[in-house]
Protein backbone atom coordinates (compact mmCIF):
# COMPACT_ATOMS: atom_id res chain seq x y z
CA UNK A 1 0.00 0.00 0.00
CA UNK A 2 1.01 3.78 -0.59
CA UNK A 3 0.96 6.17 1.56
CA UNK A 4 0.30 10.19 0.64
CA UNK A 5 3.09 12.43 0.92
CA UNK A 6 2.01 14.06 3.89
CA UNK A 7 1.70 10.73 5.71
CA UNK A 8 4.97 9.79 4.44
CA UNK A 9 6.86 12.97 5.85
CA UNK A 10 5.10 11.99 9.36
CA UNK A 11 6.17 8.73 9.24
CA UNK A 12 10.10 9.77 8.65
CA UNK A 13 9.85 12.42 11.13
CA UNK A 14 8.69 10.15 13.92
CA UNK A 15 11.91 8.08 13.06
CA UNK A 16 14.19 11.31 13.62
CA UNK A 17 14.68 12.30 10.12
CA UNK A 18 14.69 16.26 10.07
CA UNK A 19 11.63 17.33 7.43
CA UNK A 20 10.78 20.92 5.99
CA UNK A 21 8.10 23.00 8.58
CA UNK A 22 4.41 22.34 7.02
CA UNK A 23 1.47 21.20 7.68
CA UNK A 24 -1.54 18.65 5.92
CA UNK A 25 -5.21 20.80 5.30
CA UNK A 26 -8.26 19.22 3.76
CA UNK A 27 -10.04 22.25 2.80
CA UNK A 28 -8.45 26.03 1.98
CA UNK A 29 -9.01 27.55 5.28
CA UNK A 30 -7.08 24.73 6.91
CA UNK A 31 -4.13 25.41 4.19
CA UNK A 32 -4.44 28.91 5.42
CA UNK A 33 -4.16 28.03 8.88
CA UNK A 34 -0.77 25.66 8.14
CA UNK A 35 0.76 28.67 6.03
CA UNK A 36 0.07 30.95 9.19
CA UNK A 37 1.69 28.27 11.04
CA UNK A 38 4.66 28.00 8.99
CA UNK A 39 4.64 32.06 8.97
CA UNK A 40 6.81 32.48 5.76
CA UNK A 41 6.59 31.33 1.82
CA UNK A 42 4.91 27.94 1.76
CA UNK A 43 4.92 25.44 -1.21
CA UNK A 44 1.08 23.89 -1.49
CA UNK A 45 1.14 20.50 -2.74
CA UNK A 46 -1.38 18.02 -4.25
CA UNK A 47 -2.02 15.16 -1.96
CA UNK A 48 -2.95 12.20 -4.87
CA UNK A 49 -1.27 9.28 -5.19
CA UNK A 50 0.23 9.79 -8.77
CA UNK A 51 3.16 11.58 -10.59
CA UNK A 52 3.36 14.17 -12.49
CA UNK A 53 1.72 16.62 -9.89
CA UNK A 54 3.76 19.79 -11.13
CA UNK A 55 3.18 19.79 -14.76
CA UNK A 56 -0.42 19.28 -13.92
CA UNK A 57 -0.35 22.53 -11.40
CA UNK A 58 -0.63 20.25 -8.54
CA UNK A 59 2.38 22.62 -7.16
CA UNK A 60 2.01 25.95 -6.58
CA UNK A 61 4.04 28.84 -4.32
CA UNK A 62 2.47 31.44 -2.34
CA UNK A 63 4.01 34.38 -0.61
CA UNK A 64 1.45 34.89 2.62
CA UNK A 65 -1.50 32.57 4.05
CA UNK A 66 -4.29 34.44 2.32
CA UNK A 67 -2.69 33.69 -1.51
CA UNK A 68 -2.20 29.79 0.27
CA UNK A 69 -5.93 29.64 0.98
CA UNK A 70 -6.68 30.37 -2.84
CA UNK A 71 -3.98 28.07 -4.64
CA UNK A 72 -5.19 25.91 -2.18
CA UNK A 73 -9.16 26.13 -3.36
CA UNK A 74 -7.29 25.86 -6.97
CA UNK A 75 -5.70 22.36 -6.39
CA UNK A 76 -8.52 21.01 -4.06
CA UNK A 77 -10.48 21.09 -7.36
CA UNK A 78 -7.56 19.52 -9.49
CA UNK A 79 -7.97 16.10 -11.01
CA UNK A 80 -4.64 14.89 -11.90
CA UNK A 81 -4.26 11.56 -13.45
CA UNK A 82 -7.79 10.42 -12.62
CA UNK A 83 -7.12 11.22 -8.97
CA UNK A 84 -8.72 13.67 -7.24
CA UNK A 85 -6.66 15.30 -3.93
CA UNK A 86 -7.36 14.23 -0.65
CA UNK A 87 -5.77 17.28 0.48
CA UNK A 88 -2.96 19.95 0.12
CA UNK A 89 0.38 19.48 1.87
CA UNK A 90 1.19 23.21 2.61
CA UNK A 91 5.10 23.76 3.23
CA UNK A 92 7.59 25.81 4.11
CA UNK A 93 10.30 27.00 1.39
CA UNK A 94 13.40 26.50 2.17
CA UNK A 95 16.85 27.76 0.80
CA UNK A 96 18.10 24.46 -0.99
CA UNK A 97 22.30 25.06 -1.14
CA UNK A 98 22.41 21.40 -2.59
CA UNK A 99 19.77 18.30 -3.39
CA UNK A 100 20.60 14.76 -2.14
CA UNK A 101 18.50 11.56 -3.10
CA UNK A 102 18.22 9.13 0.02
CA UNK A 103 16.20 5.24 -0.71
CA UNK A 104 15.33 2.70 0.19
CA UNK A 105 13.51 -0.81 -1.72
CA UNK A 106 13.04 -4.21 -1.67
CA UNK A 107 15.63 -6.12 -4.08
CA UNK A 108 13.73 -9.31 -4.93
CA UNK A 109 16.69 -10.56 -6.41
CA UNK A 110 18.66 -10.59 -3.88
CA UNK A 111 15.78 -10.89 -1.01
CA UNK A 112 17.45 -8.23 0.70
CA UNK A 113 16.67 -4.38 1.22
CA UNK A 114 19.16 -2.39 -0.55
CA UNK A 115 20.03 1.24 0.05
CA UNK A 116 20.52 4.16 -2.34
CA UNK A 117 22.16 7.43 -2.25
CA UNK A 118 22.59 10.40 -4.93
CA UNK A 119 24.62 13.81 -4.49
CA UNK A 120 22.10 14.41 -7.55
CA UNK A 121 18.39 14.68 -5.88
CA UNK A 122 15.56 16.11 -6.98
CA UNK A 123 15.07 14.40 -10.20
CA UNK A 124 14.04 10.39 -10.95
CA UNK A 125 16.85 8.10 -9.26
CA UNK A 126 16.14 5.72 -12.67
CA UNK A 127 17.14 8.68 -14.47
CA UNK A 128 20.07 9.24 -12.78
CA UNK A 129 20.90 5.97 -12.65
CA UNK A 130 20.89 5.63 -16.78
CA UNK A 131 22.58 9.03 -17.46
CA UNK A 132 25.29 9.90 -14.45
CA UNK A 133 25.34 5.47 -12.76
CA UNK A 134 28.73 6.99 -10.87
CA UNK A 135 26.26 9.33 -8.61
CA UNK A 136 24.19 6.57 -7.50
CA UNK A 137 25.38 4.75 -4.62
CA UNK A 138 24.14 1.30 -3.64
CA UNK A 139 24.42 -1.41 -0.78
CA UNK A 140 22.44 -4.49 0.48
CA UNK A 141 22.06 -4.83 3.91
CA UNK A 142 20.16 -7.87 6.17
CA UNK A 143 16.74 -7.02 7.24
CA UNK A 144 17.15 -9.48 9.87
CA UNK A 145 20.84 -8.74 12.00
CA UNK A 146 21.04 -5.33 13.10
CA UNK A 147 22.45 -2.59 11.17
CA UNK A 148 25.30 -0.41 11.15
CA UNK A 149 25.49 3.42 10.53
CA UNK A 150 28.49 2.17 8.62
CA UNK A 151 26.80 0.47 6.65
CA UNK A 152 24.98 3.59 5.48
CA UNK A 153 28.57 5.90 5.63
CA UNK A 154 29.64 3.70 2.92
CA UNK A 155 27.07 4.16 0.07
CA UNK A 156 27.30 7.87 0.82
CA UNK A 157 30.80 7.81 0.73
CA UNK A 158 31.01 6.00 -2.72
CA UNK A 159 29.48 9.01 -4.86
CA UNK A 160 32.25 11.50 -3.23
CA UNK A 161 30.24 13.04 -0.68
CA UNK A 162 32.98 13.11 2.79
CA UNK A 163 33.13 15.74 5.74
CA UNK A 164 30.51 17.04 7.72
CA UNK A 165 28.30 16.23 4.94
CA UNK A 166 28.70 12.61 5.29
CA UNK A 167 28.74 13.15 9.24
CA UNK A 168 25.20 14.42 8.90
CA UNK A 169 23.78 12.03 5.99
CA UNK A 170 24.79 9.32 7.24
CA UNK A 171 22.18 9.11 10.34
CA UNK A 172 19.44 10.13 8.13
CA UNK A 173 20.28 7.15 5.80
CA UNK A 174 20.86 5.23 8.38
CA UNK A 175 17.41 6.08 10.17
CA UNK A 176 15.56 5.48 7.09
CA UNK A 177 17.24 2.42 6.36
CA UNK A 178 15.99 1.02 10.18
CA UNK A 179 12.57 2.60 9.20
CA UNK A 180 12.23 0.18 6.03
CA UNK A 181 12.45 -2.65 8.07
CA UNK A 182 10.25 -1.74 11.11
CA UNK A 183 7.99 -1.02 9.40
CA UNK A 184 7.71 -3.00 6.54
CA UNK A 185 8.30 -1.00 3.32
CA UNK A 186 9.08 -1.99 0.25
CA UNK A 187 10.16 1.19 -0.94
CA UNK A 188 10.88 4.44 1.46
CA UNK A 189 12.91 7.76 0.02
CA UNK A 190 13.18 11.23 0.71
CA UNK A 191 13.93 13.76 -2.83
CA UNK A 192 14.81 15.83 -2.49
CA UNK A 193 17.25 15.43 0.90
CA UNK A 194 17.97 18.79 0.96
CA UNK A 195 21.39 20.82 2.39
CA UNK A 196 20.43 24.23 3.64
CA UNK A 197 22.93 27.55 3.72
CA UNK A 198 23.53 26.51 7.17
CA UNK A 199 24.79 22.90 6.53
CA UNK A 200 21.56 21.04 7.79
CA UNK A 201 19.67 18.60 6.39
CA UNK A 202 15.79 17.92 5.84
CA UNK A 203 13.54 15.79 3.72
CA UNK A 204 11.55 18.27 1.47
CA UNK A 205 9.45 15.29 0.38
CA UNK A 206 9.25 11.91 1.06
CA UNK A 207 7.85 8.45 -0.60
CA UNK A 208 6.91 5.72 1.73
CA UNK A 209 5.47 2.08 0.62
CA UNK A 210 4.14 -0.72 2.49
CA UNK A 211 3.64 -4.48 2.51
CA UNK A 212 -0.33 -5.15 2.61
CA UNK A 213 0.30 -8.26 3.83
CA UNK A 214 2.15 -5.56 7.15
CA UNK A 215 -1.20 -3.99 7.62
CA UNK A 216 -2.37 -6.23 11.09
CA UNK A 217 1.49 -5.46 11.97
CA UNK A 218 1.51 -1.81 11.44
CA UNK A 219 -2.54 -1.01 12.89
CA UNK A 220 -1.54 1.26 15.37
CA UNK A 221 0.46 3.68 12.83
CA UNK A 222 -1.95 3.05 10.24
CA UNK A 223 -4.43 3.50 13.16
CA UNK A 224 -3.04 7.19 14.46
CA UNK A 225 -1.93 8.31 10.35
CA UNK A 226 -6.25 7.92 10.00
CA UNK A 227 -5.40 5.01 6.89
CA UNK A 228 -9.20 3.82 7.32
CA UNK A 229 -9.33 -0.28 6.83
CA UNK A 230 -11.10 0.04 3.60
CA UNK A 231 -8.30 2.19 1.60
CA UNK A 232 -6.28 -0.03 -0.58
CA UNK A 233 -4.00 2.37 -1.89
CA UNK A 234 -3.21 1.29 -4.71
CA UNK A 235 -1.88 3.71 -8.07
CA UNK A 236 -6.04 3.66 -9.13
CA UNK A 237 -9.40 3.51 -6.77
CA UNK A 238 -10.35 -0.25 -7.34
CA UNK A 239 -13.73 -0.98 -9.73
CA UNK A 240 -16.96 -2.35 -8.81
CA UNK A 241 -16.07 -5.57 -10.29
CA UNK A 242 -12.31 -5.78 -8.80
CA UNK A 243 -13.99 -5.20 -5.13
CA UNK A 244 -16.97 -7.72 -5.70
CA UNK A 245 -13.85 -10.16 -6.23
CA UNK A 246 -12.74 -9.43 -2.86
CA UNK A 247 -16.00 -9.56 -1.55
CA UNK A 248 -16.65 -13.23 -3.04
CA UNK A 249 -13.10 -14.17 -1.51
CA UNK A 250 -13.91 -12.70 2.02
CA UNK A 251 -17.40 -14.83 2.35
CA UNK A 252 -15.66 -18.16 2.35
CA UNK A 253 -12.13 -18.99 4.25
CA UNK A 254 -11.90 -22.29 2.63
CA UNK A 255 -9.23 -21.19 -0.25
CA UNK A 256 -8.13 -17.82 -1.83
CA UNK A 257 -10.26 -16.34 -4.54
CA UNK A 258 -7.62 -13.33 -4.53
CA UNK A 259 -5.50 -10.45 -6.62
CA UNK A 260 -8.47 -9.57 -8.76
CA UNK A 261 -7.56 -6.94 -11.32
CA UNK A 262 -9.99 -5.95 -13.94
CA UNK A 263 -8.70 -5.31 -17.97
CA UNK A 264 -11.15 -4.73 -21.04
CA UNK A 265 -10.52 -8.13 -22.40
CA UNK A 266 -12.79 -10.70 -23.61
CA UNK A 267 -11.36 -14.05 -22.43
CA UNK A 268 -11.71 -14.34 -18.40
CA UNK A 269 -9.32 -15.90 -16.58
CA UNK A 270 -9.96 -18.55 -13.51
CA UNK A 271 -6.04 -18.98 -13.06
CA UNK A 272 -3.10 -20.23 -9.98
CA UNK A 273 -0.06 -21.86 -10.41
CA UNK A 274 1.74 -19.16 -7.91
CA UNK A 275 4.00 -17.27 -9.43
CA UNK A 276 3.18 -18.91 -12.36
CA UNK A 277 -0.22 -17.32 -12.39
CA UNK A 278 1.48 -14.11 -14.26
CA UNK A 279 3.37 -16.09 -16.57
CA UNK A 280 -0.28 -17.64 -17.65
CA UNK A 281 -1.61 -13.86 -17.96
CA UNK A 282 1.30 -13.30 -20.43
CA UNK A 283 1.45 -16.33 -22.32
CA UNK A 284 -2.28 -15.52 -22.62
CA UNK A 285 -1.69 -12.45 -24.47
CA UNK A 286 1.73 -13.71 -26.36
CA UNK A 287 -0.84 -15.96 -27.98
CA UNK A 288 -3.54 -13.18 -28.72
CA UNK A 289 -5.56 -13.52 -26.50
CA UNK A 290 -7.26 -10.67 -24.86
CA UNK A 291 -7.66 -11.43 -20.79
CA UNK A 292 -10.61 -9.85 -19.38
CA UNK A 293 -9.03 -9.91 -15.69
CA UNK A 294 -6.08 -11.26 -13.65
CA UNK A 295 -7.33 -13.76 -11.04
CA UNK A 296 -5.92 -15.78 -8.59
CA UNK A 297 -7.22 -19.23 -7.15
CA UNK A 298 -6.02 -21.95 -5.18
CA UNK A 299 -5.38 -23.11 -1.89
CA UNK A 300 -8.53 -25.46 -2.06
CA UNK A 301 -11.27 -23.42 -2.79
CA UNK A 302 -14.76 -24.69 -1.65
CA UNK A 303 -17.18 -24.87 -4.40
CA UNK A 304 -19.00 -22.04 -3.31
CA UNK A 305 -15.92 -19.59 -3.88
CA UNK A 306 -14.83 -21.07 -6.84
CA UNK A 307 -18.75 -20.66 -8.25
CA UNK A 308 -19.00 -17.58 -7.12
CA UNK A 309 -15.68 -16.22 -8.98
CA UNK A 310 -16.40 -18.16 -11.74
CA UNK A 311 -19.88 -16.64 -12.11
CA UNK A 312 -18.00 -12.54 -11.81
CA UNK A 313 -16.12 -13.40 -14.89
CA UNK A 314 -18.46 -14.74 -16.83
CA UNK A 315 -20.67 -12.06 -16.34
CA UNK A 316 -18.42 -9.07 -16.90
CA UNK A 317 -19.29 -7.32 -20.16
CA UNK A 318 -17.39 -8.60 -23.21
CA UNK A 319 -16.56 -11.38 -21.84
CA UNK A 320 -16.98 -14.25 -24.37
CA UNK A 321 -15.27 -17.23 -22.75
CA UNK A 322 -13.28 -18.54 -19.65
CA UNK A 323 -10.09 -20.19 -19.37
CA UNK A 324 -9.77 -22.12 -16.14
CA UNK A 325 -5.43 -23.27 -15.50
CA UNK A 326 -3.41 -23.95 -12.94
CA UNK A 327 -0.24 -25.69 -12.52
CA UNK A 328 -0.07 -28.91 -10.24
CA UNK A 329 -1.20 -27.90 -6.75
CA UNK A 330 -1.59 -30.70 -4.30
CA UNK A 331 -4.03 -29.54 -1.77
CA UNK A 332 -6.32 -28.19 -4.60
CA UNK A 333 -8.92 -30.39 -5.74
CA UNK A 334 -9.62 -30.29 -9.83
CA UNK A 335 -13.32 -32.11 -9.05
CA UNK A 336 -14.36 -29.27 -6.91
CA UNK A 337 -12.98 -26.52 -9.14
CA UNK A 338 -14.69 -28.50 -11.98
CA UNK A 339 -17.60 -28.60 -10.15
CA UNK A 340 -17.70 -24.82 -8.92
CA UNK A 341 -16.78 -23.38 -12.79
CA UNK A 342 -19.65 -25.91 -14.26
CA UNK A 343 -22.42 -24.66 -11.31
CA UNK A 344 -21.46 -20.92 -12.35
CA UNK A 345 -22.06 -21.85 -15.88
CA UNK A 346 -25.22 -23.70 -15.36
CA UNK A 347 -26.70 -20.80 -12.87
CA UNK A 348 -26.15 -18.20 -15.84
CA UNK A 349 -27.95 -20.18 -17.98
CA UNK A 350 -24.82 -21.10 -19.85
CA UNK A 351 -23.51 -24.28 -21.54
CA UNK A 352 -20.18 -25.09 -19.83
CA UNK A 353 -18.90 -26.64 -23.25
CA UNK A 354 -19.33 -23.43 -25.02
CA UNK A 355 -18.21 -20.97 -22.10
CA UNK A 356 -15.41 -22.92 -20.78
CA UNK A 357 -12.45 -22.28 -23.65
CA UNK A 358 -10.24 -25.28 -21.50
CA UNK A 359 -9.53 -26.76 -18.24
CA UNK A 360 -6.36 -27.49 -17.51
CA UNK A 361 -5.88 -28.59 -13.53
CA UNK A 362 -3.61 -31.38 -13.31
CA UNK A 363 -3.90 -32.31 -9.23
CA UNK A 364 -5.45 -34.08 -6.65
CA UNK A 365 -8.72 -36.18 -7.69
CA UNK A 366 -8.22 -35.63 -11.02
CA UNK A 367 -9.60 -38.26 -12.22
CA UNK A 368 -13.30 -37.29 -10.58
CA UNK A 369 -12.95 -33.75 -11.74
CA UNK A 370 -12.16 -34.91 -15.69
CA UNK A 371 -14.92 -37.37 -15.38
CA UNK A 372 -17.16 -34.24 -14.11
CA UNK A 373 -15.65 -32.30 -17.11
CA UNK A 374 -16.47 -35.01 -19.72
CA UNK A 375 -19.95 -34.94 -18.52
CA UNK A 376 -20.84 -31.69 -19.44
CA UNK A 377 -18.48 -31.60 -22.70
CA UNK A 378 -15.96 -29.05 -21.29
CA UNK A 379 -12.09 -28.86 -22.96
CA UNK A 380 -9.65 -29.90 -20.76
CA UNK A 381 -6.02 -31.22 -20.57
CA UNK A 382 -3.92 -32.90 -18.31
CA UNK A 383 -0.66 -32.68 -17.08
CA UNK A 384 1.12 -33.65 -20.39
CA UNK A 385 0.24 -30.32 -21.71
CA UNK A 386 1.93 -27.07 -21.23
CA UNK A 387 0.58 -24.11 -19.14
CA UNK A 388 2.37 -22.42 -22.72
CA UNK A 389 -0.30 -24.52 -25.06
CA UNK A 390 -2.94 -24.27 -22.87
CA UNK A 391 -2.60 -20.56 -22.85
CA UNK A 392 -2.57 -20.78 -26.72
CA UNK A 393 -5.84 -23.02 -26.81
CA UNK A 394 -7.40 -20.63 -24.54
CA UNK A 395 -6.58 -17.80 -26.59
CA UNK A 396 -7.53 -19.86 -29.91
CA UNK A 397 -10.92 -20.39 -28.69
CA UNK A 398 -12.35 -17.26 -28.59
Amino acid sequence: MRFYEYESKEIIRRGGIPTSKGGFGRTAEEARARAEEVDGPVVIKSQVLTGGRMKAGGVKFASDPDEAARLAAEVLELEINGHMPRGVLVDGRVEVEHEYYAGVVWDGLRKQPVMLFSDMGGIDIEEVAQTHPDHVGRGHFSNLLPFSDFQAKQVIASVGVSGSDLNRLTPILTKLARLFVERDMTLAEINPLARLADGTFVAVDAHMEMENEARPRQKALLDELGVGEDETREAREPTAFEIAGEEIDRQDHRGVAGNVTEFDGNLGLVIGAGGGSLTLFDAVRAHGGKPADYCEIGGNPSVRKTCGLAKLVLSKPGVDKVAVMMSIVSNTRVDIVARGVIKACLELGHDPAEKIAIFRIPGAWEEEGFKILERYGVPYADRTVSLNEAARRAAEAV
